[in-house]
């Protein structure tokens, strides 16, 4: 090119003796103003296709040459798209070779101009060669279909493709192209099926992979492999066939070595096709699953020479002291580790513990980069069931490695520690990471401190040594703990009411709060616990609630903004439960009514202005302890990990699954259920229900209903008032000598039998109805609200003094029959336990008792549970009112949506006297006619009320509403998984007679007794 292209090398000179940006800028202004008008000169003509005829070949290349290198340098070249076709078109093949070049960098597959060249295209690819005898002929037509194949690789234009792909899949398979060939049409076939997935049929198109496999040149077969694995990754199935292909060239290449000796590298055979084998049998985890391992059966051939290789690679792979061959070597090694990790638990457990145990060699090397091959491996291996003890078993040599000087092998050693923790080891893992967090390099902290929080939480056997391990991570590096572990620490200290855990956190909070330097966190964690759960710790020497003011107020010039919100909200707190605190709150929020920032001034204005605007009682309410937060199926710390780390990563993979102690807890839930606080279980083992900040302001109606509907409201099983008679005379409460005296010296007080008809009309609404009000005189108002997730649920009753004096021994006794599991929590000495020497609680006026009631459903029920009220009155009187507690079969359905197809396969199947239950119910005559207002409004009872999911398009009538759910319990057949109940209901009304028919199908004939009642007196209350 030095005697031929002088003009080029000058110019390239000259670039690159510019003494700056803007004199190289002025040469190529100069240069490409010559270039254009030697392509497009005035008064010449030009070819059809817009080129210059007159251009010498020599002046045509160099000029494209100067625009190629133009554009390397970053210029933009707008124009000579003529020329380049022109070359491309020439029949001489140094012209081809430099149109091509150019064709590939400075055009675009999007080009209109690109149509223009496919013919040239398709031509240069279909030329075989004249004279295979003369080679070079042979020569140059390979090397002109090779241009061609690169020069569609890189520009891969959507209609280029669709083009040219059938002659590339033609030159790829015949048996006529060379070797070269070959291998740049596999790799631009490749190319090709990126930019467009769906341009090959796999099933069409494995037959002849399987072909290409049977060649015996190495770099065809690499090449070939590039292709299969990129279209395996789009279509598995279709080339699962292809797999005893692949162990036999494989098995080659480690059992005999057979390979050319320039594919030898390093007496390794080829192990760039080694490694394109292996991850092409990682994409198919299950190919060894239906085998018999070792047995000589017809189709096990392939998978017990799989077996094999594999077995060869990891005895033989050794730490080398070659740095190049030690790469190759352990290349294949960690894929063919890989492989095991995909093949799981069906992998033999021989190859599992021998592929741990070398990697356990190499975690201990020197070689930094073999160190993190091997903890990111075993990370992986670690998390096949059965893998986590041989893990185990190097633990300390991974906390070693936890110290090391590279910062990228100190993270796979944290990972590594994440994946083996469990149990038994968590408490060492977790006081050896924090310990380690004193010293550990800021640039990790922040993911240290994510996984320990997870790990404490994750296999927390006692959440006290979780509270407490979450105030060493604030303590250490307070600015690495993100708000979701503080705000997880809450969650779940607040779902926990078990045992002391509540009562623990205040107190140990209190006294991490009490230094006047300590971490802005501790104080935001401090700040909600007190609010919440300080009560707990009042009564005790040097706690009580303007002590626990004091120490958090101490901190209020030195937080941010956030931090004095969450302050506001915990001094109304303190403010409403202790008296002496109030003096101490009103100047706070006297002050900081004018704060410049909106929050915290909106939070003073309301909570001073809360009394005076609001009733003592919904103050109350609005001000008490908040409900228990809902648990996700992944916690706020495991998505912060997702995010972090993405899918694939192993700490992931680990986060996700359930540890042994939630396992143990859900398996536990009866015994906890019978035997301590039910508020572990719903944290532990069952899901938590959103509570609703709706105040209890809904009073019954005092419209009084027919006959008819009382007899539909019993006809759930559950009649509001008891067991009362008609005289409304109390039944005697069976509880003992003393209550029986009690009755002998007091007048007895029961239910007013005028009363009766709105109560039912009250109970029947809350069956469907989250909250209102169940009974209401004008001595006593008894709200409930009540929620349900699954088979679990959690009752709230509140019992409000409407009379003048306070109600004394208050009591309430709640039925516990054999279908619930119960926990009761509530005032003190509000629950009745039997017990001879129960006094219950005072009521004041205008005050409320509160009971909390949480449980978890076993089996279907058609009653609802009963609640009996007790309490004296100053004038004498003794009062017992029996209840029923709005608890229904319905509340722990869980919708369902069917096709119209699979609703009606269901319903027949279902068919059978003890599995369907039906009515007819007319309406009253003053009742409403029945029109598609009407259903609109039974559709949505059905829908919210029953909890039922509408199936539409069942019937073609608007008359008839269908549905489908699941009866949840928490029961557990002999496998472990929880028995369900699958529900259907129709609904189908008669406009002409006034009347409806429904019918229910269920497994469980209780269930469909139970939903049938509940759905006719929902039908009705639609009126």
């Amino acid at each position: 090119m030095s005697t031929q292209a002088r003009g080029l090398n000058n110019f390239i000179s000259d670039l690159r003796n510019s003494k700056s940006k803007q004199e190289e800028s002025a040469r190529v202004e100069v240069e490409l103003a010559k270039i254009r008008k030697k392509f497009n000169p005035g008064d010449a003509k030009l070819a059809p296709d817009g080129s210059n005829p007159s251009l010498s070949s020599y002046q045509r290349k160099k000029y494209v040459w100067k625009l190629v290198y133009i554009h390397v340098l970053g210029y933009e070249v707008d124009f000579g798209h003529a020329e380049v076709l022109a070359l491309v078109r020439s029949k001489k093949y140094s012209e081809k070779m430099v149109g091509y070049v150019a064709l590939s960098l400075l055009l675009r597959g999007s080009d209109p101009i690109m149509a223009t060249v496919i013919d040239t295209m398709k031509a240069d690819l279909t030329t075989a060669p004249n004279n295979p005898k003369k080679g070079k002929i042979a020569v140059k037509n390979d090397a002109v279909q090779c241009l061609a194949l690169c020069s569609l690789a890189n520009i891969s234009g959507l209609e280029l493709i669709q083009a040219m792909h059938v002659e590339v899949q033609h030159i790829l398979v015949s048996r006529t192209s060379t070797e070269q060939v070959k291998k740049k049409s596999a790799l631009c076939l490749l190319r090709l099926t990126r930019t467009s997935p769906n341009l090959i049929s796999g099933r069409e198109f494995a037959p002849h992979m399987g072909q290409l496999l049977q060649e015996k040149h190495l770099g065809v077969l690499t090449s070939v492999m590039s292709l299969l694995n990129g279209l395996a990754m789009q279509q598995t199935a279709d080339y699962e066939v292809l797999i005893p292909h692949v162990v036999h060239i494989l098995s080659i290449l480690v059992m005999k070595k057979a390979c050319e000796r320039e594919y030898l590298y390093y007496q390794t055979p080829s192990p760039w096709l080694q490694i394109k084998l292996i991850k092409f049998l990682q994409l198919y985890p299950n190919a060894i699953e239906n085998h018999d391992i070792g047995m000589a059966a017809s189709g096990n051939e392939h998978v017990n020479q799989l077996i094999n290789v594999v077995s060869k690679i990891l005895m033989e792979t050794d730490v080398s002291d070659s740095i190049n061959k030690s790469n190759a070597d352990h290349a294949i090694l960690f894929e063919a580790v890989d492989l095991i990790v995909a093949w799981g638990t069906t992998c033999p457990i021989v190859l599992r513990e021998g592929a741990m145990k070398l990697l356990g060699k190499f975690i201990s090397v020197r070689e930094p980069n073999i160190r993190y091959l091997g903890l990111s491996t075993m990370a992986k291996l670690a998390q096949i069931e059965g893998s986590v003890e041989g893990a185990k078993n190097h633990q300390a040599t991974v906390l070693v490695s936890l110290k090391d000087a590279d910062i990228s092998v100190r993270r796979r050693a944290l990972d590594l520690l994440f994946v083996i923790c469990d149990t038994d080891n968590a408490e060492r893992i977790v006081d050896e990471l924090v310990a380690h967090l004193v010293v550990a390099d800021a640039s990790i902290r922040e993911e240290m401190v994510l996984k320990i929080a997870i790990l404490a939480e994750k296999y927390a056997t006692d959440l006290r040594w979780y509270v407490d391990t979450i105030l060493k991570l604030i303590s250490i590096s307070g600015d690495y703990v993100s708000d979701p572990i503080w705000h997880r620490v809450v969650q779940i200290v607040t779902n926990h009411p078990q045992g002391d855990l509540q009562g623990y956190a205040a107190a140990t909070l209190f006294v991490a709060v009490a230094p006047i330097r300590c971490h802005e966190t501790t104080v935001r964690v401090a700040a909600y616990i007190l609010g919440e759960f300080g009560f707990l710790i009042a009564e005790r020497p040097g706690m009580s609630g303007d002590e626990q003011f004091r120490v958090l107020h101490q901190h209020w010039f030195t937080v941010d903004t956030p931090t004095r919100a969450i302050l506001i909200s915990t001094y109304a707190k303190l403010a409403n439960l202790y008296e002496e605190c109030r003096p101490l709150v009103a100047p706070v929020f006297a002050k900081s009514k004018n704060s410049i920032d909106v929050e915290v001034q909106q939070r003073c204005v309301e909570y001073a202005a809360m009394r005076e605007a609001f009733s003592p009682e919904a103050v109350e309410d609005l001000l008490r302890e908040m409900p228990p937060f809902e648990d996700k199926r992944r916690s706020a710390l495991e998505l912060r990990l997702l995010q972090t780390e993405g899918e694939n990563s192993a700490t992931v993979a680990k986060a996700s699954v359930p540890s042994e102690v939630e396992q143990q807890r859900a398996m536990l839930a009866a015994q906890m259920f019978s035997s301590g606080p039910i508020g572990e279980d719903l944290a532990n083992g069952m899901q938590p229900i959103e509570e609703q900040d709706d105040e209890l302001v809904s009073k019954p109606s005092d419209e009084h209903v027919g006959e008819d509907e009382e007899a539909d409201v019993r006809a759930i099983g559950a009649d509001p008032s008891g067991d009362v008679d008609g005289e409304g005379e109390a039944e005697e409460d069976n509880t003992g000598d003393m209550a029986q005296e009690q009755q002998n010296t007091r007048v007895l007080v029961g239910i007013p039998k005028e009363l009766i008809p709105a109560m039912r009309k009250a109970f029947s609404n809350l069956c469907t109805s989250p909250s209102g009000v169940l009974f209401e005189n004008s001595m006593l108002q008894v709200g409930v609200k009540h929620e349900y997730v699954g088979a679990q649920g959690r009752i709230s009753v509140f019992f409000g003094n409407l009379h003048s004096s306070p109600l004394q021994n208050f009591k309430v006794r709640v039925d516990q029959p054999d279908h619930l599991r119960m926990q009761m929590q509530g005032t003190q000495d509000l629950i009745d336990d039997g017990e001879y020497d129960s006094v219950g609680c005072i009521v004041a006026t205008k005050t409320q008792a509160k009971l909390m009631i949480l449980l978890e459903v076993t089996a279907p029920f058609d009653d609802a549970p009963s609640m009996r009220i007790t309490f004296d009155t100053e004038e004498g009187e003794h009062h017992d009112y029996p209840l029923r507690l709005p608890l229904v079969a319905t509340c722990f359905m869980e919708p369902v949506n069917l096709d119209p197809g699979a609703f009606m396969q269901r319903w027949k199947s279902l068919e059978g006297q003890d599995r369907e239950c039906q009515e007819v119910m007319k309406l009253p005559p003053n009742a409403p006619e029945i029109d598609e207002q009407y259903m609109d409004r039974v559709a949505k009872i059905i829908v919210d009320g029953l909890k039922f999911g509408r199936c539409q398009g069942v019937d073609p009538t608007p008359w008839t509403v269908s549905g489908a759910a699941t009866f949840r319990t928490g029961a557990q057949d002999m496998n472990g998984n929880n028995i369900n109940v699958g529900c259907l209901v129709r609904v189908e009304a008669n406009p002409r007679a006034n009347a409806f028919r429904v019918t229910t199908r269920t497994l469980h004939p209780l269930c469909s007794k139970a939903i049938k009642n509940v759905s006719l007196v929902s039908i009705k209350l639609a009126m």
